[in-house]
């Protein structure tokens, strides 16, 4: 479609929208007067929580009320939609419905009406997280969780389908009598049974699809369950996979190209392709009810066998993630209009329940990330979706070959830096002052970070960016690389470490915040001390994006003085080695279209 199109079909949905919102049907907010009697006799909640310069400005997020998973996110007939978890009553976790929210560029929203609520025996108690799925005419199916017992928290696996497929914007959405569709049988813990995902067809013509569970009292699984009509439902005779993790929430099961190249692939086509599935690997990623963040591994479907097997034996211990900080119950889609494979993942707030009642809303979803395997085959990487930049601002501040020595901080002027995009490209001199890594923290780069902080003077860094930083940097949050001599093991010389760590430990004087370091190794050859950075600045939330995408960390943060015009930025280095910023560009952010139940 044409600018002229797309500028035509927009006036057209904010008319219909507008349409809505006079019938009362856009994420109606309804009164709840103990919640309100809450929010104005809140006590302690610091003045600058409630400030509306702290809600984000480019990120997703209605205009009240509480938000958490992202659901059975889709392409269809021209648009975006995502489905999300949300509380209509509140800034707290409850009434769960299926948000509806539609784009034409993942970037500018518009709400619908919710789309799934509680409404039949199956789902009476809670309609949970699911997954949408192409059939073979193109009409999507959504499969979500129920729960129909309260007593016990008894999960169940439901189907809904659009009323009017031919409907671009799939507004109404019914659920047949036959629901549910899959139940816990076979001594499957039936209150850890949930979120199905995406399906995919395999040659002999049947639907497979994965549901996390738990099995006994620390095993994660994800079961899987055939169908030929997508109504009838078996479950295989043993999971594709397990680990002794915890519970295994949201899971995602998705292949990637194994040849270099940066496209996605649909989940069908690859398994049913068999020449095309000798050029895939497969991506499982689970999110662990427990530790509370999602991991994955990269590795071998064997089809016959209906097993998913790790490339690296030790991935479910040594977990890679996709992203070391606030980042949870992410959910991927095929975008067949580009042709990549998009991620989407919800960041909680971290500051109070009290805060969050007092300032009306909770919950952002992280910014749409494209992702692919890098050419080792060892891991994803991941980068923000090309449309983002639609928002940058026209002129950007440029700063270019500015040597940083040890202990200096360089601010970056020009530009108001509260809702900013910066990209920075590092140069170190030389690695010869690097620490060497204590081999008790070689896998274990949180507590490296919480232990040698932004502050802690090392050898080669920390260096980086304070980010959202007051004027006398009584606040700041530090995005920041530390280099490392490896571990001593027999001798040899071995790669550097690269840690990338943010630290908000001083990020607001506001109390009873909660401020961990966020870290992870970078995978990447830095001994041409060369390494990049971009961080998405969005007023209460830093988007990090290490060495091209190899780690990215999503940090909360709520600073009470370094907020709009007062925020500042900076480049610092408190290592002994000078770096040199060969090039750093930083553009204000525009706001986005986001007219979620406005």
């Amino acid at each position: 479609m044409g600018v002229l199109g797309s500028r035509v079909a927009w006036a057209w949905l904010v008319q219909l929208l507008l349409l809505q919102q006079l019938a009362g049907a856009s994420h109606v907010v309804y009164d709840d007067l103990e919640l309100q009697a809450a929010a104005t006799t809140a006590d302690g909640v610091p003045p600058s929580i409630v400030d509306s310069e702290l809600r984000t400005g480019y990120h997703f997020q209605p205009p009240k009320n509480w938000i958490n998973d992202p659901n059975a996110p889709m392409y269809y007939k021209g648009w975006y939609h995502l489905f999300y978890q949300y509380n209509p009553k509140g800034a707290v976790w409850g009434n769960i419905v299926w948000a509806h929210s539609v784009s034409r560029d993942l970037i500018n929203w518009v709400a619908l009406k919710p789309a799934i609520e509680p409404s039949i025996r199956a789902d009476k108690y809670g309609c949970w997280s699911g997954s949408a799925t192409m059939m073979a005419d193109g009409t999507p199916v959504i499969m979500y969780t129920g729960v129909n017992r309260p007593d016990v928290n008894y999960q169940v696996q439901n189907v809904a389908l659009p009323r009017n497929g031919s409907d671009p914007l799939l507004r109404e959405w019914v659920k047949p009598g036959h629901n549910p569709v899959i139940v816990p049988e076979g001594g499957i813990n039936a209150t850890q049974f949930r979120d199905p995902t995406t399906a995919w067809r395999g040659a002999d013509g049947h639907w497979r699809l994965l549901v996390g569970s738990l099995a006994g009292q620390s095993r994660g699984v994800a079961y899987v369950y055939r169908s030929r009509d997508f109504r009838r439902w078996t479950r295989a005779a043993q999971p594709l996979h397990s680990a002794p993790t915890g519970m295994w929430e949201c899971p995602d099961f998705y292949p990637v190209t194994a040849d270099g190249r940066r496209e996605g692939v649909d989940t069908s086509s690859a398994v049913v392709d068999a020449a095309a599935s000798a050029r895939v690997k497969y991506v499982l990623k689970n999110s662990l009810d427990l530790r509370r963040y999602d991991y994955y591994t990269v590795g071998t479907y064997d089809r016959k066998a209906e097993r998913y097997v790790p490339d690296d034996p030790a991935g479910d211990e040594h977990h890679i993630r996709y992203d070391y900080g606030n980042f949870y119950a992410s959910k991927t889609f095929y975008d067949p209009a580009k042709r990549r494979r998009i991620l989407w993942g919800w960041a909680n707030e971290s500051d109070t329940a009290a805060d969050d009642v007092a300032k009306g809303w909770a919950g952002i979803q992280a910014i749409p990330r494209k992702v692919w395997l890098d050419p080792s085959g060892k891991q994803l990487l991941q980068w923000p979706i090309e449309e983002v930049e639609r928002l940058r601002g026209k002129w950007p501040v440029i700063l270019k070959d500015r040597v940083v020595k040890p202990g200096e901080h360089v601010e970056v002027t020009g530009l108001q830096t509260a809702q900013a995009d910066v990209e920075v490209s590092f140069e170190v001199g030389s690695l010869e002052a690097a620490e060497r890594l204590d081999p008790a923290m070689a896998y274990d780069a949180q507590r490296l970070c919480s232990a040698r902080g932004a502050d802690a003077r090392g050898g080669v860094g920390p260096f980086g960016l304070w980010v959202l930083a007051s004027a006398g940097l009584e606040e700041k949050t530090a995005v920041f690389f530390r280099v490392f001599r490896p571990a001593a093991r027999g001798g040899g010389a071995g790669k550097p470490v690269v840690l990338m760590c943010t630290d908000p430990t001083k990020s607001s004087r506001n109390p009873n915040m909660y401020q961990p370091t966020f870290a992870g190794f970078v995978d990447t050859d830095i001994t041409n001390g060369k390494i990049s950075l971009r961080s998405l600045i969005d007023r209460s939330v830093v988007e990090s994006f290490g060495a091209g995408g190899k780690a990215c960390i999503l940090s909360r943060v709520y600073p009470s003085l370094a907020i709009g015009k007062n925020a500042r930025l900076y480049v610092f280095n408190n290592g002994k080695a000078e770096i040199k910023v060969s090039q750093l560009t930083a553009w204000e952010m525009k706001k986005p279209v986001m007219m979620n139940g406005a």
